[in-house]
C-alpha cells in the first residue's frame, strides 16, 4: 500500500494476553459447512483452454509470475495493475518479450490509487487473478477475485489472520474457485527429490520434520517509498512470533502428508529470542531522527515453534531475516529408516546407500549425491527442468506456473489446495499467541472442517 496504514496494520496484527487467554473464536465451534459450499481439497475446475489472467502487483514478485505465465502456450495476460504506472508499463513490454506479438495484445492497464484493482476485476472478469502485493492485502483481494468469478493464485503468505484464512476457505468453497498459495519452493529440485523418496517408502515411517526461513534481509530497510521494506519492517517491529513460515514448512508438510489422508496439524508452542537486530541495525545506519529509529522493534530476532501433529509426529519451524548467518531452509525429514536434510543436501540411510556408505554413520553428500538423483530425481523435474532453467529461483518458479497452468488447462486439482495454504500460513498468528503467552501451545483450526481425511495424497505427477 502507497499510504501504509498503521491503525489498521495494528488492528489485524497485534495480541495481548487477556485476548488470547478466552476460547480463541478461529477455533470456529460451528464446523459445519453451508449447505452451499463444497470441500475443495481435491478439486478440479472445468477445463480453460485459453486461460485468461489478470496481474495484481507487478514489482519484484509478481513480474516474475508475469513473465513465467506469459511464455506459456494457451494463455493471455488481458490486464495488469500496480500502484506505480511506470511498473505496469514495464512489464508490459517483458510480455512482448516472452510471447512475441502474436498474443497478449490487448491488455487493460489500472494505476494510481489502492482501488484499481477493484475495478480491474470488475470490468476484465479474468478466469484468474494473481496477487502479489503486500501481505495485509492479500486475504481482500483473493476473496473479492474470488467473488467476480476468477481463480485467486497469492503469494505467500495467503493470509495474515486466522479469521482472515476461514474467510479464503469460505469464499473458495462457495464460490468453487481456486485459491492456491504459490509456494514455490514446493517445486525445488531437492523438495521435490525428498517428496518421492518419503512417496518411495525410502525413510520408512516418518517421525520429524524441520523447516526454516533463515534469511538476513535487513538491506530491504533501504527500501523506504517502495518495495517489500517499506511494509515489511513495520511486521517486523510489531510482531513477535515467526511471521514468514511456509517456505521451509510447505514442502516438509507435503514430505509428512499433513492436511490429506494420513496426519494434520494438531498444536503448536513457540518461543522467540530477545529483539535486537533490527534496533541495533536502525541505530548504526540511519540518523537518529529517522522513521526507522523511532519504531520499538517487539519481533524477536529468531523464532523457534514446534508443531505437534494428530498423530504425534513433530515438526520444528525456525524463522530469522535479521541475524548476519548463511541463508538455510533447514529442509529435514527423518524416518524409520533414515533422514534426508538441506543445506547442503545430505542423505543417511539405514544399511547405507548402494556404493557410497555402508551405514548410516555416515552422509552422503556432495558429489556423492549424483548416484542419489539418478535414482530418486521426482518425474516432473525431469521434464520441466530444462525449459525452466532461467526463470527464477533455480527454476521453481517456472515449474510452479507451468504446473498451474497445466492443472487449469487439463482439469486437473492444484498441487497445492486452498487449506494447505490455510494450515502452513496460520503457523504466524499462532505463533505470535504462543509467545505472548509464555509458550502455551495453541491448537490449529482444522480449516477442512474434517475432511481432510478423505483428500489424496499429492501424487508424483508423471
Amino acid at each position: 500500500m502507497k499510504n501504509f496504514d498503521r491503525r489498521n496494520f495494528l488492528k489485524k496484527t497485534s495480541l495481548s494476553a487477556a485476548a488470547i487467554s478466552v476460547m480463541p473464536s478461529y477455533l470456529k465451534a460451528d464446523m459445519k459447512r453451508p449447505s452451499k459450499a463444497m470441500y475443495m481439497g481435491d478439486f478440479a475446475a472445468p477445463k480453460l483452454d485459453l486461460i485468461r489472467a489478470a496481474f495484481i502487483g507487478v514489482g519484484a514478485r509478481g513480474g516474475t509470475h508475469l513473465k513465467s505465465f506469459a511464455a506459456l502456450e494457451g494463455t493471455e495476460v488481458v490486464a495488469i495493475c500496480d500502484l506505480y504506472e511506470d511498473l505496469v508499463d514495464q512489464k508490459i513490454g517483458w510480455v512482448r518479450e516472452v510471447a512475441g506479438k502474436k498474443r497478449h495484445k490487448n491488455i487493460a492497464k489500472y494505476s494510481g490509487d489502492e482501488n484499481q484493482w477493484k475495478k480491474m476485476l470488475a470490468e476484465i472478469k479474468p478466469d484468474v487473478v494473481f496477487i502479489a502485493t503486500n501481505w495485509l492485502s492479500h486475504a481482500p483481494m483473493a476473496i473479492e477475485a474470488m467473488n467476480q468469478g476468477a481463480h485467486a493464485f497469492v503469494e505467500v503468505p495467503i493470509a495474515v489472520g486466522l479469521d482472515e484464512m476461514w474467510d479464503i476457505v469460505d469464499a473458495s468453497e462457495r464460490t468453487q474457485k481456486h485459491c492456491m498459495m504459490m509456494e514455490n519452493v514446493n517445486y525445488g529440485r531437492d523438495e521435490l527429490l525428498f517428496l518421492n523418496m518419503c512417496r518411495q517408502g525410502a525413510l520408512g515411517e516418518i517421525l520429524h520434520g524441520e523447516a526454516a526461513y533463515i534469511h538476513e534481509l535487513r538491506g530491504q530497510m533501504e527500501e523506504q517509498k517502495r518495495g517489500t521494506g517499506s511494509w515489511r519492517t513495520y511486521h517486523y517491529a510489531h510482531r513477535n512470533g515467526n511471521l514468514y513460515p511456509t517456505h521451509g514448512l510447505g514442502p516438509v508438510a507435503q514430505y509428512m502428508n499433513l492436511g490429506r489422508t494420513d496426519d494434520n496439524f494438531g498444536s503448536l508452542v513457540s518461543f522467540s529470542t530477545p529483539a535486537i537486530g533490527r534496533s541495533a541495525y536502525a541505530k548504526k545506519n540511519y540518523p537518529a531522527d529517522h522513521k526507522w529509529n523511532q519504531l520499538d522493534y517487539k519481533g524477536g530476532d529468531l523464532n523457534t515453534s514446534i508443531i505437534k501433529t494428530t498423530l504425534g509426529r513433530t515438526v520444528m519451524v525456525q524463522w530469522d531475516e535479521t541475524s548476519p548467518r548463511p541463508y538455510s531452509r533447514l529442509n529435514l525429514i527423518q524416518g524409520t529408516a533414515g533422514t534426508l536434510a538441506g543445506f547442503p543436501t545430505r542423505v543417511a540411510l539405514e544399511g547405507g546407500v548402494d556404493g557410497i556408505t555402508k551405514d548410516h554413520h555416515s552422509w552422503v553428500q556432495g558429489d556423492q549425491l549424483a548416484a542419489v538423483y539418478d535414482k530418486y530425481d521426482h518425474p516432473l523435474y525431469k521434464r520441466l527442468n530444462e525449459s525452466t532453467k532461467g526463470s527464477g529461483h533455480g527454476g521453481m518458479d517456472g515449474i510452479m506456473m507451468y504446473r498451474i497452468v497445466e492443472c487449469l488447462q487439463k482439469g486437473l486439482p492444484l498441487d497445492q489446495n486452498v487449506y494447505e495454504g490455510c494450515f502452513w500460513s496460520a503457523v504466524a498468528p499462532l505463533s505470535e499467541r504462543s509467545v505472548a503467552s509464555g509458550g502455551a501451545p495453541q491448537p490449529f483450526p482444522d480449516f477442512t472442517r474434517g475432511s481432510w481425511k478423505s483428500t489424496a495424497p499429492l501424487a508424483i505427477v508423471k
